[in-house]
């Protein structure tokens, strides 16, 4: 997504990057939309009233979550955005207090701790400093919002819905959501459909589309289910740790093809620090689960 950023920003100059951001994730889900539709026409047209409602649920609430999330950025710094951005870690297991009126496990509670330490010092958070502003709140707000998304799927009415259906009904609310957004804050509005006309951004949208937007969100949707909330929300938190990583390789490859200057991230003592606190929290949690519930299942 940043560099299909520095490649749009190369040939619509002076938009911002909430608005790249909002056309990003407008084409990506429309695209995702188009390709289920197209190789599953008669599957869709069973969409029942709960799939429905499922992925509209699923596709509100992450797309709030995103629209928020990105317009924090421009009001906080972006470590602090990372770091905000994880507080389902905390949001979950405090609905998991109120709901069942006792707190969660305690290697739950530990593995939370963990994984905002890992990730204050993954994003290189100085705490003594974080003030609650727009940005922050904004941010706050959005991982409210993806705390919803995570609890939205799971509810146990939507038990046996399709997954191919209410993912559709997800794409197209994510992309009719952030468009408009886009519209509105472009310099000009031709640059909605000009931004991306590059072969450079096509291929680098392709990419998003497939492996990041459909194989990565049809498998979240089939498989979070079958695992508690608390305990998604704390694998969610692994991403900003493979983000990491791979930004140690992927943006020179990235920049020899499209012609951007992205260099590669280094290696630092936070990523390690960090990530290892994270992973090891997952770890912890995974080891748990399998010797208290060897049958899968909720911890």
């Amino acid at each position: 997504m940043k560099a299909l950023e520095m490649v749009g920003q190369r040939t619509t100059p002076g938009n911002s990057s909430f608005f790249f951001a909002n056309l990003c994730v407008a084409y990506r889900f429309a695209a995702a939309a188009l390709i289920l539709l197209i190789f599953n026409p008669r599957r869709l047209q069973k969409l029942t009233r709960s799939e429905f409602r499922q992925g509209i649920g699923i596709g509100l609430f992450g797309a709030c979550g995103l629209v928020l999330q990105m317009d924090g950025m421009a009001y906080t710094h972006a470590s602090t955005c990372a770091f905000l951005t994880q507080g389902y870690c905390v949001w979950l297991p405090i609905w998991f207090a109120l709901r069942h009126r006792r707190w969660p496990a305690g290697i739950v509670l530990a593995a939370s701790a963990l994984v905002l330490l890992g990730g204050a010092i993954l994003a290189g958070v100085d705490l003594r400093h974080l003030r609650l502003g727009r940005g922050e709140w904004e941010t706050l707000a959005g991982s409210v919002m993806f705390t919803g998304q995570i609890l939205w799927l799971e509810r146990p009415e939507f038990r046996g819905n399709d997954v191919i259906r209410f993912s559709w009904v997800m794409f197209v609310t994510l992309a009719l959501v952030t468009f408009p957004v886009a519209a509105l804050t472009a310099h000009e509005f031709t640059h909605v459909w000009s931004a991306f006309q590059s072969p450079y951004a096509l291929g680098l949208l392709a990419i998003l589309v497939v492996p990041c937007t459909l194989v990565a969100f049809l498998l979240a949707n089939r498989w979070q289910p079958e695992v508690p909330a608390t305990e998604a929300g704390l694998l969610y938190s692994t991403e900003p740790v493979f983000t990491s990583a791979v930004s140690l390789v992927i943006p020179a490859w990235i920049s020899v093809w499209s012609g951007v200057n992205y260099p590669n991230e280094h290696l630092t003592p936070n990523l390690l620090i960090g990530g290892g606190l994270i992973l090891t929290a997952i770890v912890m949690l995974q080891l748990h689960a399998a010797r208290t519930h060897p049958s899968g299942s909720s911890t």
